[in-house]
């Protein structure tokens, strides 16, 4: 699960004090427990960018609408705080920044919502002990954010420049300025790239065994991946399934001897090498596979009730290229608790966290960030302090 803009090639900037682009109204969407799904995508230069995602039971929906042209910022105004990204991270830094009076502006992207929004039922996330869907939730989060003031806009950011205050972020061609910054566009998992897996992602196909598992309880499923996470995944299956294939196009295996050794042992897990997927079969849920073998390209179909791809995550950083430190593995490198190397830039959830990557602590990670940023704003005399109770 992760909180993400999808990076687009950079626009060339608007100068400030541009004409705004006229509003369209909102696109009809979808309604679900009394949350409205809309995303007015008006102005978009893809005709196709705003296409939809196929989840679990449901049709194809999206986030709630809101202000979604680029409009808003382009008037050369300064935002005490921008927030970028709107998954639980986001959101939720937004709905304590405007319980703070900080006004935020969130630039969500055009696919807003984070991972909860290719998820269905999400039953690890507090306060809805019959569950919820996780577009739903995530309505509630925007809708919530929104409540207390917050802008939201549907755009992705396309490059930034953090030399100085009021530090600049482009998308669509708008320039928006901002006296501190929060960063918490999330991680996106990597996908096999085949169209049945994107058709029945939500109905058996995930890439989340610690939010999906429960769901394949005493059914046999299989993990793709050949890295510590998919040993992890396909481990963490056996409480559930009653066996997994883990399932690797190749005889060598990247994971740590010790994950290697554990997997190997487990009666539960049936290692399967030089095999690829190529095409997950069934109609309403996953049925089977059709595996190739990637020596002799034989192929057979082995009956599955689910697929979980586990071939890493990769983070949505490439608009703060060459301005943030990143890891070995391409995430931000947060400084103290949610700071970065730059005094005003501060970072949020699964764009720097590769360990937990689960909403709720996406979501204290925005609490965090929020406080942080509020703190900030205030000994710099742009803010002034909130109390306790305020939060």
């Amino acid at each position: 699960m992760t909180d993400k803009p999808t990076t687009s090639t950079p626009s060339s900037p608007a100068a400030p004090g541009a004409p705004a682009t006229p509003e369209a109204p909102a696109a009809p969407g979808f309604g679900s427990g009394g949350f409205s799904f809309a995303i007015d995508f008006s102005g978009d230069a893809g005709a196709g960018a705003g296409a939809g995602v196929a989840l679990g039971q449901a049709a194809p929906i999206s986030a709630p609408g809101g202000p979604s042209d680029g409009a808003d910022g382009h008037d050369g105004s300064v935002s005490k705080v921008v927030i970028v990204g709107s998954g639980p991270a986001g959101l939720t830094a937004a709905i304590y920044a405007a319980r703070a009076n900080l006004e935020p502006l969130v630039l969500a992207g055009v696919e807003p919502g984070g991972q909860l929004m290719i998820t269905s039922e999400v039953e690890n996330f507090p306060g809805f002990p019959d569950g919820i869907q996780g577009p739903e939730l995530m309505a509630r989060f925007r809708a919530q954010a929104e409540r207390f003031g917050t802008r939201i806009v549907d755009v992705d950011v396309e490059r930034v420049d953090f030399s100085e205050r009021p530090f600049r972020l482009w998308a669509r061609g708008v320039e928006y300025r901002a006296e501190s910054v929060i960063i918490a566009t999330g991680a996106s998992a990597m996908w096999l790239g085949l169209e049945s897996e994107t058709r029945l992602r939500g109905r058996g196909v995930s890439a989340c065994a610690t939010c999906d598992g429960f769901f394949f309880r005493d059914r046999e499923v299989a993990v793709v991946g050949g890295g510590d996470t998919a040993l992890e995944e396909a481990n963490f299956l056996t409480r559930f399934a009653s066996k997994v294939h883990l399932l690797h196009r190749r005889d060598t295996f990247r994971a740590s001897k010790i994950m290697l050794d554990r997997a190997s042992a487990n009666e539960k897990i049936q290692i399967h090498t030089n095999v690829a997927v190529e095409e997950v079969l069934g109609g309403a849920k996953v049925e089977a596979l059709r595996l190739r073998d990637t020596i002799t390209n034989d192929e057979r179909v082995l009956p599955m009730e689910g697929l979980f791809v586990a071939i890493g995550h990769r983070p949505n950083t490439a608009a703060f290229a060459g301005w943030l430190a990143v890891d070995d593995k391409g995430y931000l490198v947060v400084e103290g608790h949610t700071g970065s190397q730059i005094d005003g830039v501060f970072i949020a959830g699964d764009v720097h966290d590769h360990h937990y990557r689960q909403a709720v602590t996406a979501a204290a990670d925005g609490c965090k960030a929020a406080i942080d940023v509020e703190h900030w704003l205030e000994a710099r005399g742009i803010a002034r302090a909130s109390t306790v109770t305020a939060w």
